[in-house]
């Protein structure tokens, strides 16, 4: 079984969820060829989804590493992205299993009213297996621990999951069946109650009641999402040229030497650094951020094509084996990260999160491979502002400034990790670089280790060790004991 789904994590999301959505659509009556269809629109989706967020993780590096240089830090943190979390999460034994082991107690939690969610996103049971991995490794290989670490991750996820699907299906109105169950969208959840409670409290504050929406209206073409990525992604290169404006002389002997390497006879003129090299340059991240903005919307429609009938049909199935009962589909958040306050909330934050990155004191982490992340903090907020843009900014806002002092304090730990699945696997993903020879750089990632649950569970285990085990069962029992009441009591009344 270890070898079965190593082998089928491995393959990634773009194979490995066409093949279990169609086998999962097979299952539950859905016809051949809907299933391999719905299965396959998924796989694009990610594929696509991808393809998009790599423009960011591609094109942004240079510029945004630009930031740390201009303020002259060395930041000790490197940005690693979901993808080594993930191979960190999937390449040790705990992860190997998590797939299993999750969808039992799922079942199980089903049978005794301890939730009425069905997690279907299996890819995403990566975020429980690197918490568990992490916990794996902080506790000198204890494959008990880790355990326990990514099972009560999951059982309070699945929880969150149930006590917000209600919201969540009220404001995604199209939705309907929907919960998610992912952990790091989860997270946001406290904030978003907590903040959004005090925000209403402020007099006046209700006036700044503005959506994407009515920002269009506002401000016409210029509160466009494509458009605000584009002055956006614009003022991010115009930024990460500031030590090429004070001294325009020395980056022009700098390109020229470098375009001399390629032609001896090159020369380079200041026309042609500031219409080749500076204003292409700032222009073109422009268009990409642009880019990102537009595409994602579209993207996340195949998700909403491909899901949607194995929704549809798991809800028929279901309410017929459960007679009528409520039960949620726990889908992938990326079904909703294409909404338009998501997008400009998204490019709004990230100039400013890189900033406070570079001057927030004791912080060590700059996001550059994470940044596509940033659209996942979103999709569980927006239900409890409303899609108000300010409110949602300030939430995020927030949450991201407490996120980077999460990975900065988990980064030796994911070191750790993260040098032991190279070393055994050789899994390039995994591979931390160094900041000069022989030192190297500590390993984070904005995905799930900036998160409020992840790191939690981490601090329970690493600094609590058996107290922290102790804490984190009566809080995981006493959430399924409530939720059990709560999906109990609602019963009744339908009765």
């Amino acid at each position: 079984m270890e070898q079965v789904f190593s082998y089928i994590n491995q393959m990634g999301a773009p194979v490995m969820m066409p093949i279990l959505f169609t086998i999962i659509g097979l299952s539950i009556g859905l016809k051949f060829g809907k299933s391999l269809k719905s299965g396959l629109y998924v796989g694009v989706g990610f594929v696509g989804l991808g393809v998009i967020t790599g423009l960011l993780t591609t094109h942004y590096p240079v510029p945004v590493n630009k930031f740390s240089e201009v303020f002259g830090l060395q930041l000790s943190v490197f940005d690693m992205g979901w993808p080594a979390a993930a191979a960190v999460a999937y390449n040790t034994l705990v992860g190997a299993l998590i797939i299993p082991v999750c969808l039992g107690i799922n079942f199980l939690m089903v049978l005794t009213k301890c939730t009425r969610t069905i997690n279907i996103d299996l890819w995403n049971y990566w975020h429980f297996a690197f918490i568990g991995a992490v916990a794996y490794f902080v506790m000198d290989h204890s494959l008990a621990w880790g355990y326990f670490a990514a099972i009560v991750c999951y059982i309070i996820t699945l929880v969150m999951a149930d006590l917000t699907a209600e919201k969540f299906q009220g404001y995604y109105s199209d939705l309907k069946g929907i919960s998610i169950p992912q952990p790091f969208c989860q997270s946001f959840t406290v904030f978003a109650v907590a903040i959004n409670w005090v925000l209403d409290r402020i007099p006046g504050f209700s006036r700044l009641d503005i959506d994407a929406e009515g920002l269009k209206k506002k401000f016409g073409v210029l509160g466009e999402p494509i458009v605000l990525g584009v002055i956006v992604g614009a003022l991010i290169g115009a930024f990460a040229h500031i030590n090429d404006f004070y001294d325009m002389e020395a980056f022009r002997a700098k390109t020229e030497a470098a375009e001399q390497m390629k032609n001896p006879l090159a020369v380079i003129t200041m026309t042609d650094i500031w219409v080749k090299y500076i204003v292409k340059d700032i222009l073109f991240l422009g268009v990409v951020m642009g880019a990102v903005m537009e595409l994602i919307p579209r993207i996340t429609k195949l998700f909403i094509d491909g899901l949607m009938p194995i929704s549809d049909k798991t809800r028929e199935v279901v309410s017929r084996k459960f007679k009528g009962k409520t039960i949620h589909i726990g889908m992938s958040p990326a079904l909703v990260i294409g909404h338009p306050t998501t997008l400009v909330v998204s490019v709004l934050l990230i100039p400013v999160i890189l900033v406070l990155a570079v001057v927030l004191p004791g912080n060590q982490f700059l996001p550059v491979a994470s940044l596509a992340g940033i659209f996942y903090v979103f999709p569980m907020i927006l239900p409890y502002t409303k899609g108000n843009v300010v409110k949602t900014f300030i939430i995020g806002l927030i949450a991201m400034v407490v996120g980077l002092y999460f990975v900065t304090s988990m980064a030796p730990d994911f070191t750790l990790a993260a040098n032991d699945v190279f070393k055994t696997t050789g899994d390039t993903s995994a591979k931390i670089p160094f900041i000069k020879e022989g030192v190297q750089y500590d390993a984070g990632a904005l995905d799930f280790a900036s998160s409020l649950l992840s790191f939690v569970i981490y601090a329970c285990v690493k600094y609590l060790r058996w107290i922290g085990m102790g804490v984190l069962t009566l809080i995981t029992l006493a959430m399924m004991a409530w939720n059990r009441m709560r999906i109990v009591r609602s019963e009744n009344q339908l009765q």
